[in-house]
């Protein structure tokens, strides 16, 4: 992919870049990633890191510049976890948590 957008303005002429506050189909969010074709747009309904795809021309109101919101440690660490689950066999396994032994 190109770099903040780069293709989007140069293709569609809209004034897409990270950071931008965008409502899309009158959702307000703000552009969270470069896509290529697209602009990953995190909805203020979403948790932080959520990104979806949304086409730079279909119902698309560019705003002014606004504030990516970050993934939460938590958040992030999860995000870790899928990445590498395939390694694990549950997210406890991942953190290095061991099960508790029952004591009767």
């Amino acid at each position: 992919m190109s770099g903040n957008c780069e293709y989007v303005q140069k293709n569609y002429g809209v004034p897409a870049c990270v950071g931008r506050r965008v409502t899309v189909g009158g959702k307000p969010g703000v552009i969270a990633e470069d896509r290529g074709h697209y602009i990953g747009v995190n909805f203020d309904e979403d948790k932080p890191g959520v990104v979806h795809n949304a086409h730079p021309t279909w119902e698309v109101e560019y705003l002014g510049m606004g504030k990516i919101r970050q993934m939460t440690r938590s958040q992030k660490r999860y995000a870790e976890y899928l990445e590498f689950s395939d390694c694990y066999d549950s997210f406890a396994d991942f953190l290095g948590i061991k099960p508790k032994t029952a004591s009767y």
